[in-house]
């Protein structure tokens, strides 16, 4: 006989509900990469000795499409950490650099850019969107006994 879990049980959520998460913070993710992969070659040439904002933004992307791979094939509480990293990093220094007019310092360019644009904003968007998944996320992975999140992973005692 199936047991169904009780309401009001301290069960994990369906494992639908982690794979949505899982997909949608991919997305995220992905927008985030597209668009600082597109835009990476056009801000090179502010500082084309340097670092460099084009680089800075090749650093970005590459750290999206590491989280995106890392939460789709184990979706643990350290990618989905990952993933917070790199959406609330990211969402704080384009924020920071559209209303601050930071200097130059160390080897990092001045990026004060104070406008929007259709990829700055779609790329704002998907880094909010990416800091709630990942916030809801670790929220659901905190409240899940250790069992149950290793069985969400798909990742038992034997398999680490």
């Amino acid at each position: 006989m199936t047991r169904l879990p009780q309401r009001g049980s301290s069960s994990a959520p369906p494992a639908a509900a982690d794979w949505i998460l899982r997909i949608l913070m991919t997305a995220a993710l992905g927008v985030d990469a597209v668009v600082h992969f597109q835009l990476a070659p056009g801000y090179q040439g502010a500082a084309p000795d340097g670092i460099g904002q084009g680089n800075l933004f090749i650093a970005e992307a590459s750290a999206a499409v590491i989280a995106a791979l890392y939460i789709i094939l184990r979706g643990s509480r350290p990618a989905w950490l990952l993933a917070l990293a790199v959406t609330g990093g990211g969402l704080a220094a384009l924020l920071l650099y559209r209303y601050v007019d930071v200097p130059a310092f160390g080897p990092f360019p001045a990026m004060y850019e104070p406008l929007w644009y259709p990829e700055k904003t779609l790329t704002a968007w998907a880094q909010a969107a990416g800091v709630l998944l990942a916030s809801a996320a670790l929220t659901i992975h905190r409240r899940m006994p250790s069992s149950r999140r290793r069985h969400s992973t798909g990742h038992g005692p034997g398999q680490r």
